[in-house]
């Protein structure tokens, strides 16, 4: 039961984590293959810089529920 539990967790985990890398704006796109200027430093603001820490913070879940996972099987 609880190795079910945790499998699930793990892939909700994993489907929220993939949705926000995927959300997460790219640094220079196509704008510095067409002459754009891809080395302007930029930080990161409002819902990018929330997105950029809940990708850190399932990262970390989503690694240590594989450790669980692995340990209680």
């Amino acid at each position: 039961m609880r190795h079910t539990i945790l499998s699930i967790i793990q892939i909700v985990l994993s489907i929220l984590m993939v949705t926000s890398i995927l959300l997460q704006q790219r640094g220079s796109g196509l704008g510095a293959a067409f002459g754009g200027e891809g080395t302007v430093f930029r930080t990161k603001r409002g819902v990018e810089k929330g997105l950029y820490y809940a990708t850190i913070v399932l990262a970390v879940l989503f690694f240590l529920t594989a450790i669980l996972n692995v340990v209680l099987a």
